[in-house]
């Protein structure tokens, strides 16, 4: 006896049967080949990345090559490395030196102020108290950024609250005393680095605590514990247990608020004193001065410093708290 094949089905027509009309050819296309609609769908955002932005940042770095005519005005389009001359001058390395230290310096003072707040979020913190957390952090992220820092430098004028606080306390002599040091004072707080210190922590704290706090909540309870069953005091368990765990949350927190603050030129234009930071440096050379190619060279600067920084970050596993 001769066998008889049994017919062949196919299960995907038989579960989905065919439709009509172009949408249904394209359903049952897409349904039989999900990468293609995968595909479809990723096409618009990544030509957006790679075209209007990265595109963009390309040609705007490709222009720290060109240099500018000192005679007519008009940028001379041949290969060159003349820009990333003039970008080392000690005027314009007096720029980039002044915006790193306020970088680190701002994120510095940040960590020492969000990991109280992110430490007790993620280790009491509970119910409606974590949500009331979640709300105080995320809050100020939902104003005008313009409008909370005019409201800082209605602040820190010499005609606002906190002047009149320290009145009150008979403390003004304190705050005329700092702000007669040379680089940190000023006329007042709200023309002085120090202001400008303090409006740039303010705006970038929400960035560096939730990072830190999602990576406190990582370290198991048990450990803490165990180091102090062990006869491990606070600072030491803090020191050789919290802290090294807690770190990588640390370093993407620091992502954050260094990085924001490299580019910021907002803040202090509206706070601060006239000596200017990269991001003012790259507008006022591309808009005011029309030297495109020394703008272009100014925006190689963070990029570089925060290449390296990101590299480092990796090695410490600072990505895994993002």
């Amino acid at each position: 006896m001769t066998a008889v094949s049994a017919p062949v089905i196919d299960v995907r027509r038989a579960i989905l049967p065919p439709s009509g009309g172009v949408r249904g050819v394209l359903s049952d296309a897409f349904w039989r080949k999900p990468t293609l609609l995968l595909l479809i769908m990723l096409l618009p955002p990544v030509l957006w990345l790679g075209i209007v932005y990265i595109g963009s940042l390309i040609a705007l770095l490709a222009q720290s090559f060109f240099s500018i005519d000192e005679f007519s005005g008009l940028i001379n389009h041949e290969l060159t490395l003349k820009t990333y001359g003039d970008l080392l001058q000690p005027a314009n390395v007096d720029i980039i030196i002044r915006t790193v230290v306020m970088a680190a310096c701002v994120t510095l003072a940040s960590i020492v102020v969000a990991f109280p707040i992110a430490y007790y979020a993620a280790r009491y913190a509970r119910g409606r108290w974590k949500a009331l957390f979640y709300l105080g952090v995320m809050l100020p992220l939902w104003s005008s950024y313009l409008v909370k820092i005019y409201a800082w430098k209605l602040i820190l004028a010499k005609e606002g609250i906190l002047n009149w606080l320290l009145a009150k306390l008979h403390l003004l002599w304190v705050l005329d005393a700092w702000l007669s040091l040379p680089y940190v004072g000023g006329n007042s707080l709200s023309v002085s680095f120090t202001g400008t210190f303090i409006v740039f922590v303010y705006v970038w704290l929400p960035f560096m605590i939730l990072p830190m706090q999602a990576a406190l909540e990582r370290v198991p309870a048990n450990l803490v514990e165990a180091s102090s069953d062990l006869g491990a005091s606070p600072r030491q368990t803090f020191r050789n247990v919290i802290f090294p765990l807690a770190l990588p949350g640390i370093v993407a927190g620091s992502i954050f608020t260094f990085s924001l603050t490299l580019g910021d030129y907002i803040v202090p234009q509206i706070v601060g004193t006239s000596r200017l930071f990269i991001g003012q440096a790259v507008y006022a050379q591309q808009g005011t001065a029309g030297n495109i190619p020394l703008a272009a060279a100014f925006t190689v600067v963070p990029i570089v410093i925060m290449g390296f920084y990101l590299w480092g970050a990796k090695k410490l596993g600072a990505f895994d708290a993002l």
